[in-house]
């Protein structure tokens, strides 16, 4: 039997049960199934003697004979007994439900294998709705002494299939189809690695013969899983290196020199000169480049980003910068018109609310190529917007970007026709931790800014209780009294706008009343409000006009008030850690020493107390991440665009970081010694990676 074929050719799998499988676990073939694997195992590896059985919470197995049947009458309705004997003593097993249809089946002196947890009653064992069947039925069947326990949904439960009938449906599968199951790799690889063959991980995986063989099972396919992401991403990194053209930016020219060594606000850190030496090594080569630009916030990536645009304007190309949100496009472009404004770089910015007439005016200017930069959100991804020779494309926080989006960016190559796409720059300041980029970023070179700015203090971070709130509100007096400024932030819980607003309202109510005018100012900023009033509430905070910004998560990313010395965060424990980090992020960009105050009730989960802790004992991003990685798994970090790529069905890219850098060694040494993998050795290899790359997600040009 073929393992393309639908499941409908397995015994026992009715069309119903089909469209059954296809909606709630995603199931339409034979191969579906096959790679459905247990997420835990029923240990049957111990028969137990009634006499052995002892009072705890364990399911036992046990073998003997039905010697009675009989009904017993109870308030509502009856319930089944049958008393089970074997050499050692009697128990009772138990039916509350269905006892007229299990009386009829249950054979009397036959032996039979039964399963299930204990109650106990004076003493005495007994066994609600046991798992039986006879030992004939135990024998003839593929019978494993542990057993697989698969997911499931409720839908699936109403419908019938239960646990019981999924086992049977796989060992009818094995049955039909075993023999058909091709291994993916070859010989010499099974033997260097000794690994089990596919068939028997296969096998094992689903019904393990003992502890053993099954993690032998597990490491064989987690194994397998990974290795063939990481060659996918390094062979699109091998070819990217070696066929895809990049423009080459061979000088360093006037614009460059002259902006380094005038206007350039501060001496560059080791690290961000560490980075643009990576850069320029890459936009001279003659390569293309992609490169995945992390430091965490308040960096310095800006300037590194400006730094490699200017290179691209003197070898007589364009650059763009694409940010998420119009907050952020337009800090990038305030803060780069701000360090461009004694040369003679043409900068715009592009937004959804650009008006009509500017929108021609940019239009114009990039095709003749008198713009040397835009930067902008989403909307730079027009059809209508064409570079006349864009040399290089700067995504910021790239994990808010779909990966058509980007594809769209890549397209915009020069209008003369040349196929060479522009030099692409990823950033984000979100660091990711190295096991997640290497999962999901292995087809990028990897650059990190892991030092801040001179003269940056950290930021001193602490936790406190709602009770504590007085002494809160107390400090931040003492704060504004310097001349400081404060946030105060409201988290924001999708499903309930209205509520969010409550709680934002509420809070800014109580603040008023602690902070009255005239004496203080307060802005406040939802999500809301119309962008003019916005940006008009931001703009007084900025000025320094208001002493407090009351204000949801808007203010994650794109808020740069250096005078800012004080973040407390509402109800922090509502919030993930990656969050925390960025909006603890918005302060501490100035000289003085800054603050970041969480707020919480006493009620927290274990993982809300790890976060907090979390963020009092570090500043540093890339630990952070590491515990959010841990918390939330690699799906949840990416963000929903990009959790579709790690749809690993039986690696965890966290838990199994060991084996993930055993497979990317493995993928690594092989494409050294066969980069096309045409050796007549691996063609059982180059075969599963076609097949492969014909079903599998991350096979764009942009990762």
């Amino acid at each position: 039997m073929n393992l393309n074929n639908p499941v409908t050719y397995i015994k026992g799998i009715s069309v119903a049960r089909a469209e059954l499988l296809f909606t709630e676990l995603g199931i339409k073939t034979c191969n579906d199934l096959l790679h459905l694997f247990p997420f835990r195992y029923i240990d049957k590896t111990q028969f137990y003697t009634i006499n052995q059985l002892q009072q705890n919470s364990a399911e036992v197995q046990i073998v003997g004979k039905i010697t009675g049947v009989k009904t017993v009458k109870q308030k509502r309705g009856s319930r089944l007994v049958a008393t089970f004997s074997d050499a050692t003593g009697t128990m009772e097993l138990v039916w509350f439900k269905g006892a007229k249809w299990i009386k009829d089946s249950l054979k009397v002196n036959v032996p039979y294998v039964i399963y299930g947890k204990l109650n106990w009653y004076n003493g005495t064992p007994n066994m609600p709705h046991p798992e039986m069947e006879t030992v004939k039925e135990y024998k003839s069947k593929l019978q494993m002494a542990m057993q697989p326990v698969y997911p499931s949904t409720e839908k699936l439960s109403t419908k019938g299939i239960s646990n019981k009938v999924m086992r049977t449906m796989i060992q009818n599968l094995f049955q039909q189809a075993y023999t058909n199951v091709e291994e993916t790799f070859p010989y010499y690889f099974i033997e260097k690695h000794q690994f089990l063959g596919k068939k028997d991980s296969l096998l094992n995986i689903h019904f393990p013969k003992n502890q053993e063989l099954l993690a032998k099972a597990q490491y064989r396919l987690k194994f397998e899983e990974l290795f063939f992401i990481q060659l996918q991403l390094l062979q699109k990194k091998l070819i990217r290196k070696s066929k895809l053209k990049g423009f080459v930016f061979e000088q360093v020219g006037e614009e460059f020199t002259k902006f380094y060594n005038n206007h350039l606000p501060f001496d560059l850190t080791g690290a961000q000169k560490r980075v643009l030496k990576e850069i320029r090594k890459d936009v001279g080569s003659g390569a293309h480049m992609n490169r995945l630009l992390q430091g965490d916030v308040g960096s310095g990536k800006t300037i590194v980003a400006l730094l490699t645009m200017l290179l691209a304007i003197d070898n007589g190309h364009q650059a763009t910068i694409m940010a998420p949100t119009e907050i952020l496009a337009t800090q990038h472009y305030n803060g780069i018109i701000e360090l461009l404004e004694k040369t003679d770089i043409k900068v715009e910015l592009l937004t959804g609310s650009t008006k009509t007439k500017k929108r021609r005016e940019i239009h114009e200017s990039l095709e003749d190529g008198s713009l040397h930069i835009l930067i902008g959100t989403h909307a730079i991804l027009e059809d209508k917007v064409q570079f006349k020779n864009l040399g290089i494309a700067i995504i910021d926080e790239q994990h808010r970007f779909g990966v058509a989006q980007r594809k769209k960016l890549w397209e915009k190559s020069p209008s003369d026709g040349r196929a060479v796409p522009p030099h692409i720059l990823v950033m984000t300041a979100t660091p990711i931790p190295r096991t997640l980029a290497m999962s999901v970023y292995g087809d990028l070179d990897i650059s990190v800014i892991d030092e801040l700015p001179p003269g940056r203090k950290e930021i001193k971070t602490v936790h406190r209780y709602d009770s504590n709130r007085l002494g809160v509100f107390k400090f931040l007096k003492n704060e504004i009294t310097k001349g400081r400024q404060a946030y105060v932030v409201y988290p924001l819980i999708q499903e309930s706008e209205a509520m969010d607003y409550k709680d934002l309202m509420d809070g800014y109510e109580s603040i008023s009343r602690e902070f009255p005018s005239p004496k203080y100012q307060i802005s406040i900023v939802h999500g809301q409000m119309k962008p003019a009033d916005k940006d008009y509430e931001m703009e007084r905070f900025a000025r320094g006009d208001t002493q407090i910004m009351v204000a949801t998560t808007v203010i994650e990313v794109g808020v740069n008030v250096p005078n800012a010395s004080v973040m407390v965060i509402e109800s922090a424990e509502r919030f993930g850690l990656s969050q925390l980090h960025q909006l603890r992020g918005r302060v501490g960009r100035g000289a003085e020493q800054s603050y970041c105050i969480l707020l919480s009730s006493y009620k927290l989960s274990s993982d809300g107390k790890t976060r907090l802790q979390t963020m009092v004992e570090t500043t540093d991003g890339f630990k952070i991440a590491e515990v959010d990685l841990k918390l939330r798994g690699p799906g949840n970090i990416m963000g929903t665009q990009q959790s579709g790529v790690l749809n690993l069905k039986i690696a965890d890219v966290v838990k199994d970081s060991p084996i993930l850098h055993i497979a990317r060694k493995a993928a690594i040494n092989l494409l050294q010694e066969d980069p096309n993998l045409s050796k007549t050795k691996n063609s059982s290899l180059l075969k599963s990676y076609e097949k492969l790359k014909k079903t599998s997600g991350i096979w764009s040009n942009i990762s």
